[in-house]
């Protein structure tokens, strides 16, 4: 009978405190998104700092690059419409970006009428450093968009399968009409080594992990789109580009 007597109150402050643990557990909601949003920008800024103490700021770099734009390979600043290209000289899907597309983009940087930045990074492995470094011989030589055309033309089927070495990555330049010793010497010394390292190092600092990563003005280019030549165009004269 005490319990049946009691039931009216037991009842009563079960749904006091129903509003309270939900009152209860709407603060507790908002503190942990307070919380993960928080931990987020730790995390963030926690990841370029990382990144940015990868950074070798001794490192040689070759002609054309922007310490500001991520050491890229930077080609007409000055130009109103900006594209920056994340790629990987053995990444199929570069490949194929560079087969649709790489005749009109260089007809841009030629042109000047596009500020084209090329970040090659190393996503794939260790033959995908050699290559970057040694795009960076061939920009010192005026060569890189020649010498960027060549590598995906000359793309092995397997990955880091010993198909890139020093003579195949010099030989592929002599192809293209470099004939200064420099350029070998810079192949064989791994002169821009540390120099692809912070290409990769500040692309993983912008969370930049896949390749191709696409930028027109700072917005990604969807990869549906990366294959559509004409698609591509209009993109680019949507932007500005004339």
């Amino acid at each position: 009978m005490a319990e049946k007597k009691n039931e009216p109150n037991q009842k009563k402050n079960t749904n006091k405190g129903g509003a309270a643990g939900k009152n209860k557990g709407k603060d507790n909601g908002t503190r942990n998104l307070v919380i993960g949003m928080i931990l987020l920008v730790v995390l963030a800024g926690a990841g370029s700092a990382i990144a940015k103490n990868r950074t070798n700021t001794h490192a040689a770099l070759p002609s054309d690059v922007s310490v500001s734009e991520g050491y890229g390979i930077s080609f007409n600043p000055k130009a109103p419409v900006k594209l920056d290209v994340y790629e990987d000289f053995q990444c199929p899907n570069c490949r194929n970006f560079e087969a649709v597309n790489g005749n009109y983009i260089n007809s841009l940087v030629r042109a000047k009428k596009m500020h084209v930045v090329f970040h090659p990074i190393n996503i794939l492995g260790p033959e995908s450093g050699l290559t970057s470094a040694a795009s960076a011989c061939a920009s010192d030589q005026g060569k890189f968009l020649e010498y960027h055309m060549a590598l995906y033309k000359n793309q092995p089927t397997a990955e880091n399968s010993g198909y890139w070495t020093n003579e195949k990555l010099a030989l592929i330049g002599h192809s293209i009409g470099i004939t200064s010793a420099k350029f070998d010497t810079c192949i064989n010394t791994g002169q821009y080594t540390k120099w692809a390292a912070n290409v990769e190092a500040d692309a993983a600092a912008k969370n930049i992990n896949s390749t191709p990563t696409v930028l027109l003005n700072g917005k990604p280019i969807p990869p549906q789109d990366q294959l559509n030549l004409a698609g591509l165009k209009n993109l680019f004269k949507a932007a500005g580009v004339k």
